[in-house]
């Protein structure tokens, strides 16, 4: 694990005015560790004192980030709160650890406040001033927020202008309710895929481990999923969930999904098509990771539960910002390599994928349930220097999406 100094980036010239980089320029600037990986495990993450929130923190910056979100921790001590704050960027927070409250003012003078706990998610209203506290006298509380400063940041670059604005965004706030856990059910049918597509839309979830979720069996048999529309914002959210003994395809998409797991435990893969090997991430509650722009990963579960994750990235079902995003949204990430989309098919795959499930759930003593689609008998029968050479992936026959 690396600091991230911007070392991976061009150089900027020797004068300093051209290729700036405002949002790391004010990342290390804010005087807390930058960490820099593929991935992270945000409950061991080194913090340090961070005087904008009065409490303690870390930017978790990954390889995978891409132009418009990021991810910091905040650590607040047992017994304290932060100071209060507003920004000009949209900002996710998931508990990772403790419980606590926050407090949100909006802009019509009213404040609401609501208690979370582990595994919760709260947006805040764009620019509303927000305060967090943390209710146990013992044990600190840790929180991953994902976010889009970059975006935001590297366009105004303006601190003033992002943290001191006075503008008000009253269409931002959603429904009272909202606050409290509650929110609106919807759907839409995506296009490229034929699949229903559920639609979440709140401020507040209170367990992301037992939401209710929907089937969607387009990116794997026994999956589910729901979408989230959090204070009306750009940004995108999702939960999904691996049914014990099966794993999601392969896929791929624009940079900057946070993935997140919430429960089980598993690994996934992440690869370039023509690699000879595959990145292998663990998954865990506390892992955070963000495939790289256009490199597939695979999500698989190893344990004898169903296994959870919360995935956030820019651009949302309502606004979609950008046309990668809009094109996922209506089922281009569900749709196979072969017609133009984004996703490889089971039986499209690597042998070598399933060889390794194979493995690692037999590790675990778990079943898979996965018969129905592989002959499990005649992969685990290869043998292992047949294994080997690049990573393809079948040829397009369709538009690009």
């Amino acid at each position: 694990m690396t600091n991230d100094t911007g070392a991976a980036r061009k150089p900027a010239p020797t004068t300093g005015d051209y290729f700036l980089d405002p949002y790391m320029e004010w990342a290390t600037g804010e005087g807390i560790p930058v960490h820099l990986d593929f991935g992270h495990d945000l409950l061991a993450l080194q913090t340090g004192p961070w005087d904008r929130f009065d409490a303690r923190g870390c930017f978790a910056h990954t390889h995978g980030r891409g132009d418009f979100a990021a991810n910091f921790v905040l650590e607040i001590g047992a017994g304290k709160k932060t100071r209060p704050i507003k920004h000009l960027f949209e900002a996710f927070y998931y508990v990772l650890s403790g419980f606590g409250s926050t407090i949100v003012w909006l802009p019509n003078g009213e404040r609401q406040t609501f208690e979370w706990g582990p595994k919760a998610l709260f947006a805040i209203p764009l620019n509303c001033e927000y305060q967090i506290f943390n209710s146990s006298g013992r044990d600190d509380a840790r929180l991953s927020c994902t976010n889009d400063a970059p975006l935001a940041i590297n366009h105004y670059h303006n601190d003033e202008f992002i943290f001191a604005n006075p503008c008000k965004f009253p269409d931002r706030i959603g429904k009272p309710n909202q606050f409290q856990g509650e929110g609106d059910h919807g759907t839409y049918e995506r296009k490229g895929a034929a699949a229903t597509i559920n639609v979440w839309e709140t401020n507040f979830v209170n367990d992301l481990s037992g939401f209710k979720l929907f089937d969607l069996n387009a990116r794997g048999k026994g999956s589910r999923n729901v979408f989230f529309l959090l204070a009306n914002g750009t940004m995108h959210a999702h939960t999904s969930e691996i049914p014990t003994g099966r794993y999601k395809k392969a896929h791929r998409h624009a940079a900057g999904t946070h993935v997140h797991a919430v429960d089980g435990a598993g690994y996934s893969l992440l690869w370039y098509d023509g690699d000879s090997e595959f990145v292998e991430l663990p998954w865990r509650h506390g892992f955070m990771y963000t495939p790289p722009f256009w490199m597939f990963h695979q999500h698989f579960n190893t344990c004898d539960k169903p296994a959870r994750y919360y995935a956030c990235s820019i651009g949302s079902a309502r606004y979609p910002l950008i046309a990668l995003r809009r094109v996922s949204n209506e089922g281009g990430g569900s749709t196979s390599v072969k017609q133009g989309g984004r996703q490889i098919e089971y039986e499209d795959q690597d042998p070598r994928v399933h060889r390794k499930f194979l493995e690692e759930t037999r590790k675990n003593g778990v079943a898979s349930e996965m018969g129905d689609l592989f002959d499990e008998a005649a992969i685990l029968a290869l043998p292992k220097e047949s294994l080997t050479g690049v990573i393809q992936t079948p040829q397009s026959k369709g538009p690009a999406v």
